[in-house]
């Protein structure tokens, strides 16, 4: 059986796939973004899609639902005004408008949990719908 991390504060678990590949991600840039759920029954935090290291911005916006929680780290690349290459880890919490009360509650208080297992983000946005995490506002932030 896979290894899992206790959120205290909720009584979720984080799976170990989930730090597997923030890992693989952050180090190895296997991953451009990762979407994580809640699956409610079991109490886990999973892995729902991992983005190639192709795959751009609008990719992950694309990925999640419209109706439903999801929480999202996307590895933004980028250069400098003098030229040098970095990359910023950026954590989203999705919480759309049509999405449920209890699952928005759910992801609300699992999200500082969450936070803690994966180590090394950077900034972190709330969204409610695709304006609020838009590109624009994830290249600004970086620099």
């Amino acid at each position: 059986m896979a290894m899992a991390f206790k959120m205290a504060t909720t009584g979720m678990w984080v799976t170990d796939e989930c730090k597997n590949s923030f890992h693989e991600m952050k180090w190895r840039k296997v991953h451009r973004y990762i979407v994580f759920k809640i699956d409610e029954k079991s109490r886990l935090v999973t892995v729902d899609k991992v983005g190639g290291p192709g795959e751009g911005y609008d990719d992950l916006a694309a990925s999640l639902p419209d109706d439903d929680c999801r929480y999202a780290v996307f590895d933004f690349d980028f250069v400098t005004v003098d030229n040098c290459r970095k990359s910023k880890i950026f954590f989203i919490a999705w919480a759309p408008t049509a999405s449920r009360i209890r699952a928005k509650m759910l992801y609300a208080t699992s999200k500082d949990g969450l936070r803690r297992v994966l180590e090394g983000v950077h900034y972190e946005l709330q969204a409610t719908d695709p304006t609020e995490m838009g590109f624009d506002l994830i290249r600004d932030r970086a620099k």
